[in-house]
């Protein structure tokens, strides 16, 4: 929404008249405007915290009329913080879209139960009604989330639902449960003071969660800025780490390896050129061939790579790949002639990622193979340069999947580089 498009401005309008549609029939006398506070109190504090505090909206549809439900997400909504310019306009579309959507699971609830439906002694009879409002509330998020993406972000329609709607579906679920428990408590002879416990945990869990996904964002931006780096330095690089990553993490999976290895595999691939930060730039970007002496120093990069990384313990096995990644099966690699089960598996893994990439990619100073020409090579070098394991497994990976890798930075660097040398199997930089 950095700058939103006139009909995306009109379909936020249009929902928040929806929106005060929707508490327009406030029944003033009727309303516990205790509960309201303080369900919108505790709304307001889990959003700032972890964002998306649904199972207290959830609370809110399952125990009081559908106008008064929808108000709980009010406040939360217009202080939550925007994540964006316009803040104003993402504000009151973020306020309009959850008083819409509590309201349908609200209306929903009351029209196929009734709000003593979570009594204690009844909990058995409020599982259809809870069930359906979760449903609703999920659909009525899904469908406005479809619309503003399609209008704001010309995102197409049906690819935005298929990822908003599968995708939410048991969040939400686990959501409506944690709602239901805590409307549950509230009408027990405990009251509000119990149902407020079922919150502990889960936000504990989710700000566990979140120190989780913030970690892991700091190192995707770790290696970006690093991978980003090498690719000023050499412009022959541009697009190759991020498509080793993905060869390597399409081998890894072919091989059946844990989860965790193989997003460590991937690192792995991204990182594999990391040391040209450390050879000369001139070495780098020289017009033709390079003297034994200039090539020696090129061969330093694995161990120049080794050291700016070694120090990163999430890489893990990742380190001995950016090390390990030039060593040959027969002995003939570098930097130190290492040769069969002696070179880690993860080095393995991305020297075929490597080659493979290096041989399917155009450059200024030679055209890309065919995919399948590049497997004959691999293939043919399988037993003396790579591991005829990982040779297999890319080419199984590859007539499962296709080669389609979604790498933006692929543009052709500049022609003042000349070529290189490890574009080849086998040969030595």
């Amino acid at each position: 929404m950095e700058a939103t498009p006139a009909p995306a401005r009109g379909y936020v309008l249009c929902v928040a008249l929806g929106a005060l549609y929707c508490v327009h029939t406030l029944p003033a006398d009727a309303v516990p405007w205790w509960a309201v506070a303080l369900l919108a109190a505790l709304y307001a504090g889990g959003e700032r915290l972890s964002g998306s505090f649904y199972p207290v909206l959830l609370a809110g549809a399952f125990l009081l009329p559908p106008s008064a439900a929808a108000l709980v997400a009010v406040p939360g909504a217009l202080l939550a913080p925007a994540g964006g310019r316009p803040r104003l306009l993402r504000r009151v579309w973020r306020a309009a879209q959850l008083v819409v959507v509590v309201w349908v699971a609200a209306r929903v609830h009351g029209e196929l139960g009734e709000h003593d439906a979570v009594v204690a002694a009844d909990f058995p009879h409020a599982l259809l009604p809870v069930g359906a409002a979760v449903l609703a509330f999920c659909l009525a998020l899904s469908l406005l989330d479809t619309g503003i993406l399609a209008l704001a972000e010309r995102v197409p329609p049906w690819r935005a639902w298929r990822e908003q709607f599968p995708r939410s579906l048991a969040p939400i679920a686990v959501h409506g449960l944690a709602g239901l428990m805590m409307a549950v408590l509230w009408r027990s002879p405990y009251g509000p003071v119990a149902a407020l416990l079922v919150l502990l945990p889960m936000c504990v869990s989710w700000w566990a969660f979140a120190q989780y996904h913030r970690e892991r964002a700091a190192h995707q931006a770790t290696i970006r800025a690093l991978v980003q780096a090498v690719d000023i330095k050499d412009g022959y690089t541009r697009g190759h780490s991020e498509r080793v990553g993905q060869a390597s993490m399409m081998i890894a999976r072919e091989l059946g390896l844990a989860g965790e290895r193989v997003e460590v595999l991937r690192f792995a691939g991204i990182l594999h050129d990391v040391g040209k930060l450390g050879v000369p730039t001139r070495l780098l970007r020289k017009n033709g061939p390079l003297t034994p002496e200039e090539r020696r120093v090129i061969e330093l990069h694995p161990e120049y790579g080794h050291e700016m990384v070694r120090g990163i313990s999430f890489l893990g096995e990742a380190r001995a790949a950016v090390l390990h990644h030039h060593e040959r099966l027969d002995g003939s690699g570098y930097p130190y002639g290492l040769s069969g089960s002696q070179i880690p598996e993860s080095a393995r893994v991305v020297a075929v990622a490597d080659a493979f990439d290096a041989m399917t990619s155009t450059r200024s100073y030679s055209r890309a193979r065919p995919v399948s020409e590049a497997l004959r090579e691999l293939e043919k070098c399988a037993g003396s340069h790579f591991d005829p394991r990982m040779v297999t497994a890319l080419a199984g990976a590859l007539d499962q999947h296709g080669w389609h890798p979604a790498v933006t930075a692929d543009e052709p660097a500049p022609p003042t580089a000349g070529p290189s040398a490890d574009r080849v199997p086998g040969a030595r930089r």
